[in-house]
């Protein structure tokens, strides 16, 4: 998977309002879901 764009810290952190809140399921990895 060395072809996967990965978001630095810093961007993350500029888009992490805008994910939606979890409510009772855990949720997966958004860094990992952007970069898929």
């Amino acid at each position: 998977m060395d072809d996967l764009y990965w978001l630095s810290d810093e961007q993350m952190a500029k888009l992490s309002p805008f994910f939606p809140k979890s409510h009772g399921k855990p949720r997966v990895d958004d860094r990992r879901v952007l970069s898929g």
